[in-house]
């Protein structure tokens, strides 16, 4: 099992694109999808979209992602910086 995570493409340049993860950007490889361009919603494992989604479906992902982060993170991450 592995997860993904829902990114919206920015701006794309070939097979690669940057892709916004709620405010975090990230270069990501698209040779495995035919079709991507600006404004899609992709969902993306190890720097590699692997499908485009909808928008619904990405905040949905959103939402449920957030629902399992631990409450004390926020905590730990100030604590390591």
């Amino acid at each position: 099992m592995c997860l993904a995570i829902p990114g919206k493409i920015e701006v794309v340049e070939g097979k690669k694109a940057m892709v916004n993860f709620g405010g975090i950007k990230r270069r990501v490889d698209l040779s495995f999808l035919d079709d991507a361009a600006q404004d899609d919603w992709v969902l993306v494992h190890v720097g590699f979209a692997l499908q485009k989604i909808d928008e619904a479906s990405a905040r949905e992902a959103y939402h449920l992602l957030a629902d399992t982060r631990p409450a004390d993170l926020d905590a730990e991450l100030k604590a390591m910086s």
